[in-house]
């Protein structure tokens, strides 16, 4: 089996799914070779293109229907949360009037939905931001959220491969060939999850969970990354050797925005280290304890996989989630008994149903039979229960839990013909497409294409 990096491993990707050789190469050479488009349910796309929806007419549109703008949101290299904070300042509006449906990739070029309460198309003239633009498409009588999400199309260069372009051909379709053969790729949280140059996210997390509120704010604040800028790692081992909130203030780097948010309470309040995190915006503080979710999930199934049970065989103990009409998982299960197991077997096998692990939360039951007994050795082993996940006097980031399945589908797959790299002529690229349900992330699927030495180096 290829050798999976000490990185993922800590993310609690711990296995491959295929035992194929990887092509190598390099992702995110620029923002562009990273392509997301979101699709909505109603089978919307928004793309990337750069042309104006110019037949929106106002006057057409029923007062009732025109509380909220759509729009496109196409940026590069952006945070999806400030670029909707800088949206709502430019536009002088309250943060909570602009929403999205999900979170895209920072390092990347992005076109998602995004709905503006009570905001007319002329107003976006004022909107300038830089590698960033707003195109109006419609009004409605609702915003944009989550539940309208169906996925996202990935359009991805891989570049500086160093094998030929039959070696890389041959290697990608027997990669995928396996993938066919297994129902899709495990259901992996994906590394910009945790974050890649500085994977910090599911240990403050936990340090919340726990409810050590300081050691959460230090952590996040002053445990450096090996990976990330010699400046911002000097700020944070000064800040971590003299704990002084004012001055670090004054000192750390101006990229560093959330950091510099909770400085500035800190800095007025040296002990109040809640007050600090609730500087924050809601949906970051909710990802932190989430991303421990998220982790305590991955080691689940890497777990499983270790093990050799089956991704898309039922066991008697094992969730089984339901999925709608779009593909998408419902939060409709049975638990696999003996008395049920045929029914629950042949519903797998028809794709009405998948198999399930747990994510950990005060409301959640783990599985039963093996799978229950490798959850609980796991949570033993960090010395958390799902009751933990009730914090106190933490409501808003407090979690319930729910069920997530072992596998996503990966549709649409396509591959173009590998050719010379442009950006580095010795070498060889290639272009991957394809498309996942909301919540599934496209790093899963090329790490089993490209199997990267060095997650890092290979741009993750």
């Amino acid at each position: 089996m290829p050798r999976v990096p000490q990185l993922e491993k800590d993310l609690g990707i711990e296995v491959y799914a295929t035992r194929t050789k990887g092509i190598g190469g390099v992702i995110r050479f620029s923002f562009d070779d990273f392509v997301v488009e979101e699709v909505l349910l109603d089978n919307s796309r928004a793309t990337v293109s750069k042309e104006r929806n110019l037949s929106l007419k106002i006057s057409l549109v029923p007062v009732a229907w025109k509380k909220y703008l759509i729009c496109v949101m196409v940026k590069r290299g952006w945070d999806t949360l400030l670029a909707v904070r800088r949206i709502a300042q430019q536009l002088g509006v309250d943060f909570n009037a602009v929403k999205v449906a999900g979170i895209k990739d920072a390092k990347a070029l992005t076109a998602q939905h995004i709905s503006l309460r009570n905001v007319h198309p002329e107003e976006l003239e004022i909107v300038r931001l830089k590698d960033l633009t707003l195109n109006p498409i419609k009004y409605s009588h609702r915003t944009v959220s989550p539940h309208l999400l169906l996925g996202n199309h990935f359009n991805i260069t891989i570049r500086n491969i160093t094998h030929s372009k039959t070696e890389v051909k041959k290697r990608i379709s027997e990669t995928w060939k396996q993938l066919e053969t297994l129902g899709g790729i495990p259901n992996f949280f994906g590394h910009q999850r945790f974050g890649t140059t500085r994977p910090i996210t599911h240990k403050v997390g936990k340090a919340l969970v726990k409810g050590n509120v300081e050691e959460a704010a230090m952590l996040f604040l002053a445990a450096p990354s090996p990976f990330e800028h010699e400046i911002s790692r000097k700020a944070r081992r000064r800040l971590s050797e003299n704990q002084d909130f004012k001055t670090a203030r004054d000192y750390f780097p101006k990229h560093l925005k959330y950091e510099r948010l909770m400085l500035g309470h800190l800095a007025e309040h040296p002990r109040d280290f809640v007050g600090a995190f609730r500087k924050l915006p809601l949906q970051l503080r909710r990802l932190f304890v989430q991303a421990y979710q998220s982790y305590l999930f991955n080691r689940f199934l890497s777990q499983r996989i270790k093990q050799k049970i089956p991704l898309n065989q039922p066991q008697i103990g094992d969730f089984a989630v339901w999925v709608d009409k779009y593909g998408l998982p419902t939060s409709k299960h049975e638990i696999v008994r003996e008395e049920n197991f045929t029914e629950i077997e042949a519903a797998i096998e028809k794709g009405k149903m998948r198999i399930a692990l747990p994510l950990p939360g005060y409301r959640q039951n783990l599985s039963g039979g093996v799978q229950g007994e490798i959850e609980q050795s796991i949570l033993e082993e960090d010395k958390v229960s799902c009751m933990d996940f009730r914090i106190s006097g933490w409501k808003e980031i407090s979690l319930k839990g729910s069920l997530r399945t072992c596998v996503t589908i990966v549709q649409d797959f396509s591959f173009t013909s590998p050719r010379e790299d442009s950006a580095n002529p010795s070498k060889r690229m290639v272009t991957l497409r394809f498309m996942l349900l909301r919540g599934s992330y496209a790093t899963i699927v090329l790490r089993e294409f490209m199997k990267p030495q060095n997650v890092i180096d290979a741009g993750f």
